[in-house]
């Protein structure tokens, strides 16, 4: 079958947007979007994707010309929903691991286009790394990237307050664009820049905060054959998406619309000066009914939400009574507002098309079930003086799916059934779990070292959560259950 390349050409139009983050999320979301203004409107801009990490899509992504096909499914009043489209809005994508490429790089900072920066750099991208340099090719952490790119922009048009750029994060923590100015700031502050920059950073950038809605389950890898054909060409980075999709951006300053026309391109886009309701209530309910689910889910031999949507005697009320028992009861305002969106929200997860793996959302667990499941978990014990049982017994399957003690490259093994999966989090969190489940002893003294171990790790929490009355013991229960019975019975006794 013919490349994509031979069917469609890409496009060359100005580069006016630096997106940290190649992934399936960000292409089925932001750049799809973007290519819906160049097609709707006088937008006319490319993206140049920059690869995070040192192993990445570059490659795959740069022998396809930037071209590759959305693929969204779903159900829209009853009826089933198709859309396939081929995305022209990426020009190129950059692996700043490489030298020639990080040259390239650097000279997007000096380039007259380039206007808004985009990134998902996960949960846990947008965090301090100590000992990153001015000088570093280039730094370890996203905001040390972000702080030099933009010193070098600061120098090359001599402070000008028009040169400076517009940032959108899409990472799913609270206050993303303030606390990577943040740690951007910090950077400054050590690798002492001038007095200047620090306020050419406050007065001529602008980092909003952002809130994204879309399932993204990405390259629909069972299908990518029959879809192939159906395209009548050969596409090795398919996308699949749900048709679903909002984004809220929280501005500081003037709102962006101007230059972003998306509201006159039809797409589902809030300028706000406030997105608090949009975040809590998508964050918690969705996002949170995910992280609650996914640990248990594939350790009792589920592969996909749907498949968690369908196992009606277990995963099933599991997480619609994680969500309108636990979740909701925790937080402020509309009830009936919240119920209406988590009754959509497991439309959404029933999805035939869009098989969303457990395993592609189990990536950083530790960091999602702090941003997404803390909250309702605190929020539910301070109103209702005792401890959700379902988010409770999350916080275990968390801990038990994190069991392993060697490594496959960066991730750590674990088990299920005698075959290997992948534990996916972050170098300091995977060597903490190999550490503590390395050790010897009887099921109940291992539940009772990891529940202990883990609460009291303040740098994951901010807080010390073994001094929750009633936590460290529930969690050592939970724990000995799954380890006891399995975790298909541990929840049926739950």
């Amino acid at each position: 079958m013919q490349p994509i390349t031979s069917i469609h050409q890409p496009v060359q139009r100005k580069e006016r947007i630096l997106q940290f983050g190649e992934g399936n999320f960000l292409r089925a979301f932001v750049d799809w979007m973007i290519d819906i203004l160049n097609e709707k409107t006088d937008f006319n801009g490319n993206v140049v994707l920059v690869q995070p990490l040192d192993r990445g899509l570059a490659d795959m992504i740069n022998d396809q010309k930037g071209l590759y096909t959305t693929v969204l499914r779903g159900v829209q009043s009853g009826k089933t929903v198709e859309e396939y489209r081929a995305i022209n809005s990426v020009s190129r994508c950059l692996n700043p691991y490489k030298n020639e490429d990080y040259q390239a790089y650097l000279k997007l900072a000096k380039s007259e286009d380039l206007r808004f920066v985009i990134s998902n750099t996960t949960e846990a991208g947008i965090a301090y790394h100590a000992g990153d340099q001015l000088d570093d090719a280039p730094q370890t952490s996203f905001p040390g990237k972000v702080c030099s790119f933009l010193y070098k922009r600061y120098q090359a048009f001599n402070g000008a307050k028009d040169k400076g750029l517009i940032f959108i994060p899409c990472e799913l923590i609270d206050k993303n664009g303030d606390n990577l100015k943040r740690i951007v700031k910090q950077y400054a502050t050590e690798w002492n820049l001038e007095a200047d920059f620090h306020a050419w950073l406050d007065e001529a950038c602008d980092f909003t905060n952002s809130l994204v809605d879309r399932i993204v389950p990405g390259y629909p890898r069972a299908e990518a054959p029959q879809l192939c054909e159906k395209l009548g060409y050969q596409d090795n980075l398919l996308d699949a998406a749900e048709i679903f999709h909002l984004w809220v951006i929280e501005c500081h300053k003037n709102y962006h619309e101007d230059e972003l026309p998306f509201n006159k391109a039809g797409l589902n886009v809030v300028w706000t000066n406030d997105m608090s309701f949009y975040r809590t209530r998508k964050v918690r309910i969705l996002n949170g009914a995910h992280t609650m689910s996914v640990l248990a889910a594939y350790q009792a031999g589920l592969e996909t939400v749907q498949d968690c949507i369908a196992d009606k005697k277990l995963l099933y009320p599991f997480m619609y009574e994680g969500i309108f028992e636990e979740i909701i009861p925790s937080m402020d305002g509309s009830k009936q507002e919240l119920e209406t969106y988590a009754k959509d929200v497991l439309e959404r997860f029933e999805n035939p098309y869009n098989p969303h793996q457990l395993l592609s959302i189990s990536l950083n667990s530790v960091s999602k079930f702090k941003t997404r499941d803390l909250p309702s978990l605190l929020g539910y014990l301070k109103k209702e003086h005792k401890l959700p049982k379902r988010l409770v017994f999350a916080l275990a399957a968390l801990i038990s799916f994190y069991e392993g003690t060697e490594y496959e490259g960066a991730a750590l093994k674990g088990s299920r059934n005698g075959q290997t999966y992948l534990i996916q989090d972050s170098p300091e969190i995977l060597a903490f779990f190999a550490e503590q489940y390395a050790k010897k002893g009887t099921t109940e003294e291992k539940a009772a070292r990891l529940a202990k171990a883990v609460l009291s790790r303040t740098e994951w929490w901010a807080q010390d959560l073994s001094t929750v009355a009633g936590l460290t013991e529930s969690v050592e229960a939970d724990l000995t259950s799954i380890w006891t019975v399995g975790m298909q019975q541990a929840l049926q006794a739950l």
